[in-house]
């Protein structure tokens, strides 16, 4: 490391991980060195605009290996498909292995994996090359929830008591790519895609700052999945013909819409509940990402739809279809809510801001990979329990071989 800035790597180059170059704007102590993607002109692409963004001399690279084998880049951001994930660390490691790399750290994005036994498989990976890992799960690090939730158990909490109740939600119409409408590809559907967002943000609410989420534990889990919009005729159609023909919701569907109750049990031996919603299936303004916190005299609430800052077009006012105001845009004209700063909003800059200061030794972890593997496991549960129709004590038997119906492909919603 150099006068203490760490040079980072990024594998993957799509959306994901363009909002990541957007959130490095905002971190003072990494330069962006390197992309990797199967597709080279993607990674040139987003070299190039991370050159612009001024974040790094970024610069594409012909594969992992030659990127970790790079002294420049001492840590990687992976943000690549999820059924790449096993392969992509094992590029890593073997490469380290080998004697020809020697990186600080890993962060990852969310999910882990697609399933128990791949997210188990991923942090043995990085614990076996010795690197320092992190889980990157922005909305754990949105300004409003840490505010809001800071305030309420400095005050409301310590006051009247400890919250009992919360909920989180994430909503827009459906991803931006092919891979993530299949089951095989993604591991799931609107459930794996989403729900580790919002499983994890109601513990997190739930758990007292400056303790360890163990603090409380999931004892109950009910999960229901189903298929409300993209599976009707017409839509089904319309999703192969913007998506292509792999993705078949008449034959191989997945769910767009889920929900989750977890009653977790508090170190007092109190019980505590966290509802969470997540949809491929809402029509709105957008992307709406909410959540709640409620207690004994206080409550929190927050929206990111309730921006502060609203434009109005007419319909006179005809361009061409864009996000260019919230991501996951629906419409360009009438009364429209604008997120001014999505990484900052959605909690980009502050997740890529704490793990490089993890990786520089500044910091300690607040979320690794075995963070990311108890998302995955509680995921998992609540599929088992959709598909069994019934609420299951968790951990469930089972679970660490666990395959979700939709990921295998024979899900009939």
């Amino acid at each position: 490391m150099s006068d203490q800035r760490l040079g980072i790597g990024i594998i993957g180059s799509g959306f994901n991980a363009r909002f990541h170059l957007q959130a490095f704007q905002a971190v003072r102590d990494a330069d962006v060195l390197g992309v990797w993607s199967p597709n080279r002109a993607n990674a040139a692409e987003t070299a190039s605009i991370a050159r612009k963004l001024d974040v790094g001399k970024a610069k594409p690279y012909p594969s992992i290996a030659a990127m970790v084998a790079d002294p420049a880049i001492e840590a990687l951001w992976l943000c690549g498909p999820n059924h790449a994930r096993i392969a992509n660390v094992e590029e890593i490691v073997d490469t380290m292995e080998r004697g020809r790399g020697d990186l600080i750290g890993i962060a990852c994005e969310k999910p882990l994996a697609r399933n128990v036994a791949e997210a188990r498989e991923v942090a043995a990976l990085a614990k076996r090359a010795r690197v320092k890992h992190g889980y990157l799960e922005n909305q754990v690090f949105a300004p409003q929830v840490e505010a809001g939730r800071a305030l309420l158990w400095a005050r409301g909490a310590k006051l009247t008591g400890r919250p009992y109740l919360a909920r989180a939600a994430e909503e827009h119409s459906g991803p931006h790519m092919p891979w993530f409408w299949q089951g095989k590809l993604q591991g799931g559907g609107v459930l794996n895609d989403m729900m580790c967002h919002s499983a994890l943000v109601v513990r997190h609410l739930l758990t007292a700052p400056g303790a360890p989420l163990s603090s409380v534990k999931p004892k109950r889990i009910t999960g229901h999945i189903a298929s409300l919009k993209w599976t009707r005729p017409a839509y089904a159609k319309q999703l192969s013909r913007t998506m292509g023909k792999q993705v078949n919701y008449a034959r191989q569907p997945a769910e767009d819409f889920a929900s989750v109750t977890i009653e977790f049990e508090t170190k007092e031996g109190l019980t505590v509940l966290g509802e969470a919603t997540t949809s491929w299936s809402f029509v709105g303004a957008g992307l709406r990402l909410s959540a709640e916190l409620l207690g004994p005299e206080y409550s929190m609430s927050w929206n990111t739809l309730d921006g502060g800052l609203e434009l109005f077009f007419s319909r006179e006012v005809q361009g061409r279809a864009g996000e260019d105001l919230v991501e996951k845009q629906n419409a360009e004209i009438g009364l429209m809510p604008v997120v001014a700063n999505e990484p900052a909003a959605y909690g980009y800059e502050a997740e890529d801001r704490h793990f490089v200061r993890v990786f520089l030794g500044k910091e300690k972890a607040r979320l690794t990979f075995d963070d990311g593997v108890e998302v995955v496991r509680i995921l998992m549960a609540a599929y088992l329990s959709a598909e069994s129709g019934r609420t299951v004590r968790f951990p469930p038997k089972g679970l660490d071989d666990f395959v979700p119906a939709v990921a295998k492909g024979t899900w009939k919603p």
